[in-house]
């Protein structure tokens, strides 16, 4: 399948605009099946759309999603954003994602990780007027953050990312060429969906419902959708409940130099470490130590040479 589809449900009576996506990573398929559900519920007339409008979809990269792999040729949610020469199958994609989601104040993004670990969200900064991500929306984001039913909450992903591409640079220029392509040196490499989306003035949340292959993580996110309809008052039904979520802050981002660069022992997502503590070694022996106390979050074995091999974060009190 490589063709664009998005459902889009209108209410009568005019309300939040609400868009759901699924499959931004081809292989995160948690996402597609709830949201899957979710329609089914809607057509079945188990749910009705009180007011608004609700776009869902279900496979948001298609040929990903058909090669049962991350992405067709690149990274879709890294750096995007339309461009008027399309070279690579996911710059066709954000050609077309991006104005959809530019009709819309609200995105859920559905999403699942590599390494086992509980589910949690990421949410956007608090509000502020700097230069790298100014945001005027973190009361009604994080409000909504809170109801998904999850409890874990994390922050502080472009800030860490444009940090992180100061640091690939830095090793870009002792690389020798055919190395250095590996990496990935654009300022906006940080930029995915939920980024766009508050760039366009709404709020937006990505929700890690598990791990790949979990059994429950479909679940999740169902939930998570109709938690968020109810929130919104888009569909009837009982308010969901508030959660007090631990929070973590990224402030870290660790890079493969090279394929074999391996962990120290099976990292989970939320894992606590202590400064000093031996987290993995390169390739060459160099071994790769926590700064700080903290945590890992997203670590992932599989990563290649000049992708994100784990991220460092300290716990915050912005979520309890």
């Amino acid at each position: 399948m490589q063709h664009f589809q998005s459902i889009r449900l209108d209410s009568p009576h005019s309300g939040p605009r609400l868009i759901v996506t699924g499959a931004v990573h081809g292989n995160e398929v948690c996402g597609t099946a709830a949201i899957r559900r979710v329609l089914a519920e809607f057509e079945q007339g188990q749910l009705q759309l009180l007011r608004g409008s609700l776009t869902l979809v279900p496979i948001t990269n298609p040929r990903a999603y058909a090669l049962g792999q991350r992405g067709a040729d690149r990274n879709l949610n890294r750096r995007l954003r339309p461009n008027p020469q399309p070279q690579q199958y996911e710059d066709h994609v954000a050609n077309w994602l991006c104005p959809l989601l530019a009709q819309h104040e609200v995105l859920l993004d559905l999403h699942s990780f590599q390494s086992p670990g509980q589910a949690f969200v990421m949410v956007g900064p608090p509000n502020n007027s700097g230069s790298l991500q100014p945001f005027a929306q973190a009361e009604r984001e994080l409000a909504l953050a809170k109801v998904l039913g999850v409890q874990h909450a994390v922050d502080g992903w472009l800030q860490t990312y444009a940090q992180g591409v100061a640091t690939r640079r830095a090793w870009a220029d002792i690389l020798p060429e055919a190395q250095r392509a590996q990496f990935d040196l654009d300022e906006a490499y940080g930029v995915g969906t939920t980024e766009a989306m508050r760039a366009m003035g709404g709020l937006a949340l990505t929700l890690e419902c598990g791990q790949h292959q979990d059994p429950a993580a479909p679940d999740v996110g169902w939930r998570a959708i109709k938690n968020t309809l109810v929130h919104l008052g888009m569909i009837e039904g009982p308010a969901p409940a508030v959660q007090s979520m631990q929070g973590l802050s990224l402030f870290a981002v660790f890079d493969k130099a090279h394929d074999q660069d391996h962990f120290a022992r099976p990292w989970v997502s939320f894992d606590r470490v202590h400064t000093g503590q031996l987290i993995g070694h390169r390739a060459n022996g160099q071994a790769v130590h926590a700064s700080c106390d903290g945590a890992i979050v997203f670590p992932n074995p599989q990563a290649k040479a000049g992708q994100e091999w784990f991220y460092l974060a300290r716990e915050t009190e912005r979520f309890n």
